[in-house]
């Protein structure tokens, strides 16, 4: 099990982000909560594209506590294999 952090780097007001996904929503939340996330920041839960929106400094918070460097391209293969399981 695991948690994701993709290479899109994507601009919002000041800031740049990511998307933060991971194996379970479980999870996901431990480590959004671990780096200062707050919960109603999670997007599309209960489904297969459920993930954060994280910015840059978060992204490299979430790698200094284990999540993994992903590209786009894996992340979005993670999200359609899901959809594919009915997640």
């Amino acid at each position: 099990m695991a948690v994701y952090v993709d290479n899109m780097k994507a601009p919002f007001r000041n800031m740049v982000m990511c998307h933060m996904l991971a194996d379970t929503d479980e999870e996901l939340h431990a480590m959004a909560a671990l780096i200062g996330m707050h919960r109603r920041w999670h997007q599309h839960p209960g489904t297969h594209k459920s993930h954060y929106d994280i910015n840059l400094e978060m992204r490299a918070l979430a790698v200094y506590h284990g999540a993994l460097e992903i590209t786009m391209k894996e992340a979005g293969r993670i999200v359609w294999t899901r959809r594919k399981q009915g997640a």
